[in-house]
């Protein structure tokens, strides 16, 4: 059996998956893959995405140069998500999210709100090539 095959795929034939940074353990993002991401992913040694507002592959750092090398990929006990072990590159420290923090979970929920507790280490104008 192929082993991409042993994963529990959606009805849009995507997977979610977290990219969490070897050493510190930060989580870093979420997004989304593919068979043909995953399968990238892996052979690559680098993220490949699935973008779905897009609707295509989406080599992390493709623009940004915010690339993530990818050490270890797993699979959770009921094989619908995937967890990706990275060493986040482009920028140190490493940025993941698009607005330019290390982390894209940089909202905390404290005494009823959600309070931003993460620096923007580089302006997100700075960092991506604006589109047609």
């Amino acid at each position: 059996m192929d082993w991409l095959d042993e994963v529990r795929w959606n009805a849009q034939g995507l997977i979610p998956a977290i990219a969490q940074e070897l050493g510190s353990n930060d989580v870093l993002m979420f997004a989304w893959m593919n068979r043909e991401a995953l399968r990238l992913t892996a052979q690559l040694g680098r993220a490949v995405y699935f973008s779905r507002s897009r609707g295509k592959l989406w080599h992390k750092g493709e623009e940004s140069g915010h690339v993530q090398t990818v050490h270890e990929v797993r699979l959770d006990c009921d094989n619908d998500v995937i967890l990706l072990k990275v060493t986040q590159l482009g920028h140190e420290p490493g940025i993941a999210c698009h607005t330019g923090r290390h982390s894209c979970f940089f909202h905390l929920y404290k005494d009823g709100a959600w309070q931003v507790v993460e620096p923007v280490l580089k302006d997100p104008q700075a960092i991506y090539r604006p589109t047609a």
